[in-house]
């Protein structure tokens, strides 16, 4: 015997719903990779960032590459997760959204305007992932 799986019978609210879990895994995708594109960047050549003297939160620039990196290699995964409308990938999404905004935060000064850029679109992910309730997503794997 095999078991089919039906797609709930789309509503506006679904759409809505698919639609914006949709947008936070593109975009968290995206965050993720240029936050990668950055950790490189900061540990192969860190004469490219202006460095601040008397800055509160000091660190070498090539911990914030590993940190970036970090975070951005984590930012991809938990973006395939959000393809497949998975509780965790959700959690972990506005985790490491979070994450991805206090680490820009602590290093404004290095790349000022890419921080700003990167907290905004962060913010955007954790909007996207906290409005949509869950009763309303379906797999986006399968959405045809």
């Amino acid at each position: 015997m095999t078991a089919t799986q039906t797609r709930p019978a789309d509503t506006t609210k679904q759409e809505w719903a698919a639609g914006l879990t949709a947008f936070a895994a593109v975009m968290l995708f995206l965050v993720g990779l240029l936050d990668i594109f950055r950790g490189i960047m900061a540990v192969a050549e860190d004469d490219i960032f202006v460095t601040t003297r008397n800055y509160a939160f000091a660190f070498d620039l090539t911990s914030w590459g590993w940190i970036h990196l970090s975070l951005g290699v984590l930012a991809v995964i938990v973006s395939i997760g959000l393809l497949k409308v998975s509780l965790w990938a959700r959690v972990s999404g506005v985790a490491i959204a979070g994450l991805v905004i206090i680490a820009n935060f602590l290093s404004l000064p290095y790349y000022p305007v890419w921080s700003v850029v990167m907290i905004a679109l962060s913010g955007f992910i954790i909007w996207a992932l906290c409005v949509v309730q869950r009763d309303n997503l379906f797999n986006l794997s399968e959405a045809e």
